[in-house]
């Protein structure tokens, strides 16, 4: 049971999420900073508005749960863009790595019959009565 667990835990797609989680708190942080701290005082300088987060009725804070919102959005969207920009280079990569494939001589002789199938079916299209 304890090498199964070993596997389990070494596997290359769990060691991945629990970076990605980690890495994901820590850059929540940083975006949640962001939003409060530059972006909420533009957006209330402009509109000439109270903060989003002091919105409330009565007991009921709803402006915190906009503000988590807003956050929310503003975090999935950041790491888009980062995810797209490491796919960009991931693409990249991926086509240096591919070797040319080398085809056996059936495989050949299968590509030309295709082929000479296929100028024929053109020649008798054009040729064709109506």
């Amino acid at each position: 049971m304890w090498n199964e667990f070993k596997q389990f835990a070494m596997k290359g797609n769990v060691i991945d999420l629990a970076v990605g989680v980690i890495i994901g708190g820590a850059f929540g942080k940083i975006v949640s900073s962001l939003v409060d701290n530059v972006i909420m005082p533009i957006i209330v300088l402009l509109t000439g508005q109270v903060d989003v987060k002091d919105l409330a009725f009565k007991s009921i804070k709803y402006g915190v749960f906009i503000q988590n919102i807003i956050d929310f959005f503003i975090i999935a969207f950041t790491i888009f863009l980062f995810i797209k920009f490491l796919n960009r280079f991931k693409k990249k990569e991926e086509v240096k790595e591919q070797a040319p494939v080398k085809v056996g001589r059936s495989e050949e002789l299968l590509a030309e019959i295709r082929d000479l199938l296929k100028e024929d079916k053109d020649f008798l299209r054009k040729n064709e009565t109506p």
